[in-house]
């Protein structure tokens, strides 16, 4: 009688194919990863711009009130001009918000209060060429 070999039916990847798949999905990853940080700083940008905003017009309802601004921005909170203070998305703290006091009056009397606006007390500068601490 005759053997038959049995041919032994290989299922699997070869190492060359798994490299070249790696070495694929590498690529793909080393050009996604750079938008997906640009996309973020973009994000926490928005965030900013509209958390600046809303202080904003929280301390301007505040001074229409009482025509005065409020010393801290705790004040804003206790007073129910907002619900909390929001965090600096670049500082991850609500502690960070610099408070800008209010220039002299043309009479060379101050304006009562010592929060007229505020600023994001970040050092990093933003997208558009002008640090956070300025916008």
């Amino acid at each position: 009688m005759m053997r038959r070999i049995k041919k032994k039916n290989n299922r699997g990847f070869t190492l060359i194919e798994l490299l070249t798949v790696m070495v694929v999905m590498a690529i793909l990853a080393a050009i996604a990863v750079p938008s997906y940080r640009r996309s973020q700083v973009k994000a926490r940008e928005s965030v900013l711009a509209e958390d600046l905003y809303q202080i904003r017009k929280a301390l301007d309802a505040y001074f229409a009130d009482n025509a005065a601004y409020p010393d801290t921005l705790d004040q804003l909170v206790n007073s129910k001009y907002l619900r909390a203070i929001p965090n600096d998305p670049f500082t991850r703290s609500s502690d960070s918000w610099e408070c800008v006091p209010p220039e002299p009056a043309d009479s060379g009397q101050l304006a009562e209060g010592g929060c007229f606006d505020v600023h994001s007390g970040s050092d990093l500068v933003g997208g558009n060429g002008i640090p956070y601490r300025d916008w």
